[in-house]
């Protein structure tokens, strides 16, 4: 009885709650609507992973054959090479990509000229702005072997770079560009974080003798710490996603044995091949790599720090 009366006052509470803030689940609405439509109805599909799918006969005439794709894939030729590439260009962009839009977060943190802090953050923030395949066009006119880096190069009698025809420098193009790209847009959550430190601790800091360095490991790393894992835990999330509007834009015969990730390789053989049953299951299988990496990521992290998402 007495457990009883305890969950009626629970959900009159919440009740009342919900009515005194309604508002703020009138606007919940939207992002609940654009979730079910775009996140968890289209899970219906992924039984195509597990299915002959022929589009005349729908999900429900095709024949099921269980792992048959799933197996086609991991005997696969390319399999191998696909999952190097991805894993590869993924680490690579995590650990060259990770500490610099903290460390631009520390520099425009102590920088004390606010001219040369607003143009370092114009210039920084501006590349995000950039659609991937206007940023792709102008790395092809900077670094192209016709292009602008090449031609001063040339002026200098050194023989031109194949930035873009050479296979190997493939993956150093697509990760500092990206780095580029991205570096002071992501930098801004931190920039955020450390403007949450008490300027009263870096007075006591600096009155102790401290010195800027001495700040940065003591003051606001500690600060951004919980930040910065929570960001590394959903970056490991993504291993194995990689965009694949970039990598396709940069691809090419020549480069292809390194730029050919799963990403790209699911939409030549699912938009341009049809096979549809395997390219879904080649990405089913792609997301569940990438969803058991966050969970030991997280797992780890909270061991380590006792900070994780889960």
């Amino acid at each position: 009885m007495e457990n009883q009366k305890n969950k009626e006052n629970y959900n009159s509470r919440i009740m009342r709650y919900i009515k005194k803030s309604y508002m703020l689940y009138i606007f919940l609405i939207p992002a609940i609507v654009y979730a079910i439509l775009f996140d968890y109805m289209p899970m219906y599909g992924i039984q195509i992973a597990f299915k002959d799918f022929r589009p005349d006969l729908g999900f429900a005439g095709s024949q099921w054959v269980g792992f048959k794709y799933f197996k086609m894939f991991f005997e696969s030729y390319q399999f191998e090479t696909l999952i190097r590439n991805t894993l590869v260009l993924s680490f690579y962009a995590l650990i060259a990509g990770f500490p610099i839009p903290i460390i631009l977060a520390f520099l425009l943190n102590y920088t004390t000229n606010l001219k040369l802090k607003k143009a370092t953050q114009m210039v920084t923030y501006a590349p995000h702005f950039i659609s991937t395949v206007v940023f792709c066009g102008m790395l092809f006119v900077l670094l192209g072997t016709d292009g602008i880096y090449n031609q001063i190069l040339g002026v200098f009698g050194i023989k031109p770079i194949g930035f873009m025809t050479k296979a190997e420098n493939f993956r150093h193009v697509y990760v500092w560009s990206g780095i580029i790209q991205q570096m002071g847009w992501n930098s801004i959550i931190y920039i955020a974080a450390l403007t949450s430190v008490s300027p009263e601790i870096h007075e006591a800091a600096i009155v102790d003798g401290a010195s800027k360095l001495d700040r940065i490991i003591h003051i606001d790393w500690p600060s951004i710490m919980p930040t910065a894992i929570m960001l590394l835990i959903l970056s490991a999330g993504r291993i194995m996603t990689l965009g694949f509007e970039k990598a396709f834009l940069l691809q090419n015969n020549l480069n292809l044995d390194y730029s050919e990730i799963i990403a790209t390789y699911v939409y030549k053989i699912g938009i341009q091949g049809g096979q549809l049953s395997l390219s879904a299951s080649i990405g089913l299988f792609n997301n569940l790599i990438n969803f058991a990496l966050l969970l030991v990521v997280n797992q780890i992290s909270k061991k380590l720090t006792k900070v994780g998402i889960l």
